[in-house]
């Protein structure tokens, strides 16, 4: 054998637990994501767990908050929605990585304005978000585009930016951390006008 050929596959942990439930993928994938799921078979398919902080685990969007695949929304409103796969960015690692993307105007980053509503990373890996702005007149959407794609980049594929007047912002979306970076700039909530 030559040194300077690349060697064939070897079977992975994932195609090893496939195979044990006959070739399953989605039990498979469901047993990788959550081990525990493996302690009992029955019909040669994974056991649910009745037990709720082990089924918990195993969401994919990353929030702890159902199983795998669920749609649920955050106190803080973002909707996450998530197909969990080993080594896969969830939509809680988007959300953490979007505190980066800073709005030009207002020094705030996105997700403390409240200018994000929804985060999903669908089953090829490829993050959908579903974004405003303080305005449908706003002409930083390119710059702001720019910014998602250089914080995004490595964490998933592709990325698209679903942008949205409905419902319309409002000072009541900004998280109480963007409220504190705000007065720590000056604004002083109290004294804005109410719509």
């Amino acid at each position: 054998m030559s040194d300077t050929l690349v060697p064939e596959p070897q079977a992975s942990i994932f195609d090893s637990v496939a195979k044990a439930l006959g070739n399953d993928e989605a039990a498979a994938r469901r047993v990788m994501l959550n081990p525990n799921l493996a302690k009992g078979f029955k019909d040669g398919k994974p056991v649910e767990i009745e037990h709720e902080n082990i089924k918990q685990d195993a969401c994919g969007c990353g929030n702890q908050a159902g199983a795998c695949g669920c749609s649920e929304e955050q106190d803080d409103g973002i909707a996450l929605k998530a197909v969990d796969d080993i080594g896969h960015a969830t939509a809680a690692d988007v959300k953490e990585a979007l505190h980066q993307v800073i709005d030009p105007e207002l020094g705030i980053d996105v997700i403390d304005l409240g200018l994000v509503y929804g985060i999903e990373i669908d089953e090829l890996g490829r993050a959908i978000i579903t974004m405003t702005l303080t305005t449908p007149a706003c002409p930083l959407t390119d710059l702001i585009e720019d910014e998602c794609a250089s914080t995004l980049a490595g964490l998933v594929e592709e990325f698209r930016i679903d942008w949205t007047w409905q419902p319309r912002w409002s000072m009541e979306k900004i998280t109480p951390e963007g409220r504190e970076q705000l007065a720590a700039l000056g604004f002083n909530f109290d004294n804005l006008p109410k719509y």
